[in-house]
């Protein structure tokens, strides 16, 4: 194979910036979330949190996923949109820095941001502004490279447009049809709750590896606690991973269930962890590694990103014990 991971996700410019619960509460925000927004939205955000501006890089959930598998020694490649503008040249130019090949469709309008908004006790809270990823379309899907892919990796946030749904589903088809394994995250709660019905359907059809914190789990699933959870969305795929912050995460195959401990850490900026985890998962599994030791790894991984302001790492190294 080519690729370990085929990643498929929106193209943001990430721009961090430190508030108050006051201002989330002005912003008509629920705090945790993710809410989209637009022209007239990111006008108003990019002045009202002018001088709060701590981080910004290239980013996206799915982005900032392949350059993990990459720093974690893993070839990955990307599929999204830009505009033809300075954001979608950084964007391009960020990519391949990172080892990560750019599959980048250009549209019209402005690259896509989002603005992350990072509370006292260490919650973030997106804004985003699709901008031309939204455009992105079936046949700017690059086939050939799925094809020599280990994974198709999808998030929850590709759900938000015709456009893109239809640009998900013409991939995860076509990874199915050429023993792609095809690996989801759920990637936020409001996510779920808006396309609930969609998401049990891909489920069902299409997803090999389930990813998603307890939260969303339990809203797919209907279950009350995370264990249940698991055991409900096992019986439609391969692996079901349920994420629990400081109390570790489980994975399920079938009946047999991995309780993997979270690593303690002082955490600063919870923003990548979700990122990062699937970055350090996904390696594991395209590495060979067992579903206990590819979920250990994941674990440290995320623990790692949250000890630092922004996404993503800027290098790891992995204690031995850690693959044992």
């Amino acid at each position: 194979m080519v690729f370990d991971v085929f990643g498929m996700c929106n193209a943001l410019v990430d721009v961090q910036a430190k508030v108050d619960e006051t201002i989330i509460q002005e912003l008509g925000l629920q705090k945790g979330g993710m809410f989209l927004i637009d022209e007239l939205q990111r006008c108003f955000l990019i002045e009202h949190l002018a001088e709060r501006v701590v981080h910004s890089e290239a980013g996206g959930s799915g982005a900032n996923t392949m350059i993990g598998v990459s720093l974690l020694g893993g070839k990955a490649c990307y599929t999204s949109k830009v505009a033809d503008d300075e954001y979608g040249r950084l964007y391009r130019r960020s990519l391949s820095e990172k080892g990560v090949k750019p599959n980048l469709a250009v549209g019209e309008g402005s690259t896509g941001v989002s603005f992350i908004l990072l509370t006292p006790d260490v919650q973030r809270t997106m804004c985003t502004y699709l901008g031309a990823s939204q455009q992105l379309r079936p046949d700017e899907v690059n086939i050939d490279d799925l094809r020599q892919s280990r994974y198709l990796y999808i998030t929850g946030y590709m759900w938000d447009t015709e456009s893109q749904k239809q640009a998900v589903l013409h991939a995860m088809q076509e990874a199915n049809r050429a023993g792609v394994r095809v690996a989801f995250s759920l990637s936020d709660i409001f996510c779920v709750r808006r396309h609930k019905a969609d998401f049990q359907r891909l489920l069902e059809q299409h997803v090999d590896v389930l990813i998603g914190n307890a939260t969303e789990a339990q809203e797919l699933s209907g279950a009350d606690n995370p264990h249940r959870a698991a055991q409900l969305l096992a019986d439609y795929c391969d692996v079901a991973v349920v994420t629990m912050d400081s109390r570790g995460a489980l994975i399920r195959r079938g009946d047999v269930v991995h309780e993997i401990p979270a690593f303690r850490v002082e955490a600063i900026d919870a923003t990548g962890a979700g990122d990062m985890y699937a970055a350090g998962l996904l390696y594991g599994l395209c590495a060979g590694l067992s579903l206990e030791v590819a979920g250990r790894l994941a674990a440290y991984t995320a623990a790692q990103v949250v000890t630092k302001m922004g996404a993503r790492l800027d290098s790891i190294e992995i204690p031995e014990h850690i693959l044992q």
